[in-house]
């Protein structure tokens, strides 16, 4: 089956919820298996390396949709750092060193510093969050992530009232990340927030998906998740997060400022200049259906943009 054609995927090859829950729970056995004979930490532990299983409690934020499975998941991927086919990602980021990994947090805050990610993110606080993701491009996909909210990081280190915005950098190593030998964006990677959508509920700094550590490809080991911008704003491999007080530049914007503004909302009344928002078709279906309103999380995060114009705001 071509990797690089969703259309392809067929409805019967979606794994079964059941299924997927009996599996995660067998996962979940053997990693407490494996951590009562370690002598590390356990995060260390349980996130060694890209697919050790992981478990989170269920969050009342999650979609009841049918989930999207993961080999679609893991092998239809946009991460230009790794190439521009969907195909690429998966080919090529085995290279990335995932581990040792730090996060620099800066800016606006009263404790700024360089976090190892054991100590940025307890396992104890994961959540699994089914997300409803459409891409710019038209496709989407149902996700089921691990992670926890990104508003409970950043508090940790008191962003101040000049913090206005959030700023997220990736990795920027072109040895283990072949794309960023070419100059098809300006690397390294750059993505921001107004800081109101950095610390809603919805907004996810995520670290597996399926039960386990997130695959490279997928934007191992940490990246953002921020459902009413999928496929805008998904930062991954995030090695610093600043607090701003103007807004930050970002790679799309920076790259295409007439196809990718800043807020960059999955709106189906606001065309790309190259794709129609008003459709979308979900990995795994023939037909095409209506895209939702800020991807059908309108309810939770619309009054974040109230008396904006989001056709001008795009």
């Amino acid at each position: 089956m071509p990797r690089n054609r969703p259309d392809l995927i067929k409805p019967s090859e979606i794994t079964p919820y059941s299924v997927y829950l009996n599996r995660r729970q067998f996962m979940h056995q053997a990693a407490l298996a494996g951590l009562a004979a370690a002598t590390v930490s356990p995060w260390v532990a349980a996130l060694p390396t890209e697919g050790a299983p992981l478990t989170g409690s269920k969050s009342t934020l999650s979609s009841n949709e049918k989930l999207t499975t993961l080999e679609s998941i893991t092998s239809y991927n946009n991460y230009y750092e790794f190439g521009t086919d969907k195909a690429d990602p998966a080919r090529n980021a085995h290279t990335l060193k995932t581990r040792p990994w730090t996060v620099t947090v800066a800016g606006a805050c009263a404790k700024p510093g360089t976090v190892d990610i054991d100590q940025l993110i307890d396992e104890k606080q994961l959540e699994e969050r089914i997300y409803r993701l459409r891409c710019v491009e038209g496709w989407s996909m149902v996700i089921p992530w691990l992670g926890v909210p990104l508003a409970s990081v950043l508090k940790r280190f008191e962003p101040n009232a000049n913090a206005k915005y959030v700023s997220f950098t990736s990795l920027n190593r072109p040895e283990e990340m072949p794309g960023q030998k070419r100059r098809v964006l300006q690397w390294p990677y750059q993505e921001g927030l107004r800081i109101d959508e950095a610390m809603h509920p919805l907004t996810l700094l995520a670290v597996g998906l399926y039960g386990q550590a997130l695959p490279k490809q997928n934007g191992a080991p940490i990246r953002l998740v921020v459902p009413w911008k999928y496929g805008f704003k998904s930062t991954k491999a995030i090695v610093r997060i600043e607090f701003t007080e103007t807004q930050p530049p970002t790679s799309w914007n920076l790259s295409a400022p007439s196809e990718y503004g800043f807020y960059s909302n999955v709106n189906p009344q606001v065309d790309h200049p190259r794709w129609s928002q008003a459709k979308e078709r979900r990995i795994g279906d023939l037909f095409k259906r209506d895209t939702l309103m800020l991807n059908g999380y309108a309810d939770q995060v619309a009054p974040l943009y109230t008396g904006m114009d989001l056709q001008k705001y795009f």
